[in-house]
């Protein structure tokens, strides 16, 4: 019997086990190994945090202002609000036929009209009670593609599908890891900027944040059509819909009790969706998908009504837009009272116009400003207590929840904005902290790029 050489075997058992692994790849097609997760450590002047609203400006000023900058977004394009929310009216500009709000984020609003060959709002015209009427309506698909494009322009570092995860402040800077699709990254920088919306950014830093225990509905944004509203028997219509509320069938908040309205403003702002919350990705999914389905649900109600049969759906937001959250415990808090009274204050460095409007499960009733008022940000409502290198602009600015629901409007924003984005810019020169810039210089860079400060 001839003697086996072991070492042969061995050798030629795994050739053939390899063999038999190896697919049958066609002419032209590669065989890669499993996906590493990408590291990168990488460095900046300032971190801004959430690409809606505030963060498109802060990002774009701050890069003018001459610092390097990376804008994280854990979504897909930028705008927030205005795009993918799809609330895209920003208001209010002008307050009693005069202009209150500027900068950059007015810059990008004139530039979508004028490429949409849109027309702006007569502002000198009183509004009254119908404030909506000084609102901007935008192409919303086209302000998110402008805002990346003067992103771009202006040398701002994008990096979308990212959030942060950890932030440490060590040696004058922030390390902050973030974590997207196939990347964890780690970025260094002097100062950040949270315009999340939420004060995310604000809560991993460690800062302490305050929400109400009820928070205000979320609205997804749609449009429905395949019907004539004029021709349709709303008597029979309110009818048929007391009768689906009484069965559970629909829920009267979720359309404010309003099915007529609903059918005559084909959906637009009217939804109203409970507890809708953005802060985690287990609660915006929530938020999403009751927004979904209490469309759902509405549309197929409509459609069994006379004149309806058709009703479809003809445009519908990727995400339900959500209005209030957590906000930070800040230097100085605005108040109800400072808001329409428009306290003045040392440190203001934007204006905010725009009723207190606070939405519940009955609907909404704007309180309107008496005639002449408009209201003031103070930098120290954007600076959470305690911290260093580090402000938020947006809806989480330190605020109480009457005053937060008027400042939580995008032309707000805007103005806080490109204020927190000045103040970042002088301190990280300066190798500061931004309440420790002297004011009057914020204030004149905030005029040099078009904005306008409070005198």
């Amino acid at each position: 019997m001839t003697k086996i050489n072991r070492r042969l075997l061995l050798k030629s058992l795994s050739i053939a086990s390899i063999g038999a692994v190896v697919p049958n790849l066609s002419k032209g097609e590669v065989l890669s190994k499993p996906y590493k997760i990408k590291t990168e450590a990488i460095k900046t002047d300032i971190l801004v945090v959430g690409g809606g609203t505030a963060g498109v400006v802060a990002a774009i000023q701050a890069a003018r202002g001459g610092s390097k900058v990376i804008l994280v977004e854990n979504g897909s394009q930028l705008g927030g609000t205005i795009s993918t929310a799809g609330v895209a009216f920003p208001g209010i500009f002008f307050a009693w036929g005069k202009q209150v709000i500027g900068g950059v984020g007015w810059e990008l609003v004139k530039d979508v009209v004028a490429l949409n060959d849109d027309k702006l709002p007569n502002f000198s015209a009183p509004h009254g009670e119908q404030h909506w009427h000084h609102q901007v309506r935008l192409n919303g698909y086209l302000y998110a593609v402008l805002a990346e494009e003067k992103c771009l322009d202006a040398g701002v570092h994008i990096r979308y599908y990212e959030t942060p995860t950890e932030a440490t402040f060590r040696e004058n800077n922030w390390m902050v890891r973030t974590a997207g699709k196939g990347v964890q990254t780690e970025i260094t920088c002097n100062q950040i900027i949270d315009c999340t919306g939420n004060a995310f950014m604000a809560s991993i830093a460690g800062f302490n944040l305050i929400r109400e225990a009820e928070t205000q509905p979320g609205t997804l944004m749609f449009q429905l059509g395949g019907y004539n509203f004029d021709s349709l028997d709303l008597e029979l219509i309110k009818k048929r819909y007391a009768e689906a509320l009484e069965k559970g069938e629909l829920v009267r908040k979720e359309s404010r009790g309003d099915i007529v309205g609903l059918l005559r403003s084909r959906g637009d702002n009217i939804q109203h969706i409970a507890n809708a919350d953005s802060t985690t990705s287990e609660t915006h999914t929530l938020a999403n998908i009751n927004g979904r389905m209490s469309l759902l649900k509405h549309l197929k109600f409509i459609r069994t009504l006379p004149g309806c049969e058709k009703a479809r759906i003809i445009t519908m937001q990727t995400e339900t837009g959500v209005r209030e959250t957590y906000r930070i415990d800040g230097h100085y808090k605005i108040t109800h009272e400072d808001y329409i009274t428009a306290k003045t204050f040392d440190d203001a460095v934007g204006y905010s116009y725009y009723p207190i409007d606070l939405h519940d499960e009955h609907g909404v009733i704007p309180s309107q400003l008496k005639i002449g008022t408009v209201p003031v940000i103070p930098l120290r409502a954007l600076v959470p207590k305690n911290s260093r290198n580090f402000i938020v602009a947006g809806r989480s600015i330190s605020s109480d929840r009457l005053a937060n629901s008027a400042l939580r409007v995008q032309a707000s924003c805007m103005a806080m904005a490109q204020a927190a984005a000045v103040a970042a810019v002088l301190a990280n020169k300066q190798n500061k902290s931004p309440l420790e810039v002297p004011i009057k210089e914020i204030q004149q860079m905030i005029t040099e790029y078009g904005g306008i400060v409070p005198k």
